[in-house]
């Protein structure tokens, strides 16, 4: 039979057997530490970027005038990655981009990442739609809907 002291060290009494100690006592000693709570931090000492400078951020980069179709795919990629629909004028300036570009698939391709990122809720899409309906005519892109492609 094992006892524990004090200070988490083990007794061996009389009836175990030394290399039962032994096991029983590492195993004890690793639940110990185990269970013990580890440190966490709860802090950075980086900048939180505002809802402003986030969008900004991502319209320069979609502005940029040496941008190429990989970027403007691996920036499309990263945008979507996140946990948000992109604003409008994100969208504007990416649309812009695959104008510049002349990527008529990348930006029927970027208009159906939204429809797919706006998920359940059904109203951001048409809202979305509305506010890029001028650019989409100046620039001459159609809507997945207007193309007959959202049905497939």
């Amino acid at each position: 039979m094992l006892k524990k002291k004090k200070k988490g060290y083990l007794q061996n009494v009389s009836d175990v057997s030394l290399s039962t100690y032994t096991a029983r006592a590492s195993m004890l000693l690793s639940n110990k530490r185990a269970c013990t709570p580890l440190a966490v931090r709860c802090y950075s000492h980086a900048k939180v970027e505002t809802d402003e400078e986030f969008d900004s951020r991502w319209v320069t980069y979609f502005s940029k005038p040496d941008l190429d179709t990989w970027e403007l795919r691996k920036g499309m990629n990263t945008l979507i990655g996140y946990d948000l629909v992109p604003e409008p004028k994100i969208l504007d300036s990416a649309l812009r981009a695959c104008r510049r570009l002349n990527d008529l698939a990348s930006a029927i391709r970027i208009l159906e990442a939204v429809k797919d990122k706006s998920g359940p809720h059904k109203e951001i899409y048409p809202y979305v739609i509305q506010e890029l309906r001028p650019t989409l005519q100046e620039l001459g892109i159609s809507t997945p809907e207007e193309l007959g492609i959202h049905k497939v």
